[in-house]
């Protein structure tokens, strides 16, 4: 009899060709978070997937007796109760390294649009580009270069190294603090198999915000604001803050605080408090780039995690 797999979130197709070619069976159907357990017990699901969507509470894993993997298609575990699964002896698992680097790029990408206002201008200028364009261009011919700049990365797991990577390809210092990384060598390759090092050493969190340019963080969710008031007020004045980590990690009405007050000069954001519904004042701020959770959201990042999904399964339930 074949395994049955529940990909309530979607899987990407390798990784459905890969279980499916180790005679599991993949179901893709979405199925609503209050009809959950009895459509597992009924189709007697042992493998349940998830991203961000769906949760997997303690009454869920209570439930379902027959369910022996759950799988988180991302990095933050934060909607399943991991420990209390594992008592069960429930297999818990995630694909940290799978979409690291769509992270990273999504970071830049909000770092190259608000030093060249593009997440502004993008907003004005389909509303005032033919009769204000010369308005515009001027309030847009105060932008920066990211060469020379230094980026401060709290968190150097997997995507604060990416992040790393990219900002030294292009001529960017990178300082970073970590409670686990003192020391680090990282590694870029280039085309025509060229390749250069860097050795990386961990600053004190206060040092790290007086020195940066602009921060970005990559930590998973605390029980604490890791940037609040206190830490903005640390930071360099016109400087700038990336959040592509989880929801919770920067205390939101400070930040709205900071931009208004000019500490900040922008700040770009993918993960926010209260997903998902956000802040309205911080979805209207002129001074802030948004994307609706999308870190992990590229073909790319989803191909590979549908196949570590799959192998994770594979040699886990048998």
């Amino acid at each position: 009899m074949k395994i049955k797999v529940l990909a309530n979130d979607g899987i990407s197709k390798s990784g459905i060709d890969l279980l499916e070619n180790n005679n599991y069976d993949v179901i893709t159907e979405n199925v609503a978070q209050d009809d959950l357990v009895d459509f597992i017990n009924k189709n007697d699901i042992s493998c349940l997937l998830v991203r961000s969507a769906t949760t997997a509470r303690k009454e869920l894993i209570d439930s379902c007796k027959n369910l022996k993997l759950i799988g988180r298609g991302g990095v933050g575990m934060d909607n399943i109760d991991v420990e209390y699964a594992r008592k069960k002896g429930i297999h818990v698992i995630n694909t940290p390294a799978a979409s690291s680097h769509s992270v990273a790029e999504l970071v830049f990408s909000h770092l190259f649009s608000c030093v060249r206002f593009l997440h502004d201008s993008n907003r004005n200028m389909p509303l005032d580009g033919d009769s204000k364009f010369k308005v515009l261009k001027k309030n847009y011919a105060k932008g920066n270069e990211l060469k020379g700049k230094t980026l401060g990365i709290i968190g150097f797991g997997r995507i604060g190294q990416e992040t790393a990577k990219i900002a030294l390809g292009i001529g960017m210092n990178v300082i970073f603090c970590d409670k686990f990384v003192d020391e680090i060598k990282i590694n870029l390759d280039f085309a025509f198999d060229k390749n250069i090092s860097f050795n990386l050493k961990a600053s004190e969190m206060s040092i790290l915000l007086k020195n940066s340019d602009y921060i970005t963080l990559h930590v998973p969710a605390q029980k604490d604001f890791v940037i609040g008031k206190n830490e903005f007020g640390l930071m360099k004045k016109g400087s700038g803050l990336i959040n592509a980590a989880r929801g919770g990690v920067v205390d939101e009405n400070s930040l709205i605080e900071a931009l208004d007050n000019g500490q900040l000069a922008f700040a770009g954001i993918d993960t926010f408090e209260n997903e998902p519904n956000p802040s309205v004042k911080l979805l209207m701020h002129p001074k802030v780039s948004l994307t609706p959770h999308i870190g992990a959201a590229t073909i790319e990042a989803q191909d590979r995690i549908g196949i570590e999904l799959a192998n994770q399964i594979i040699s886990l339930v048998k």
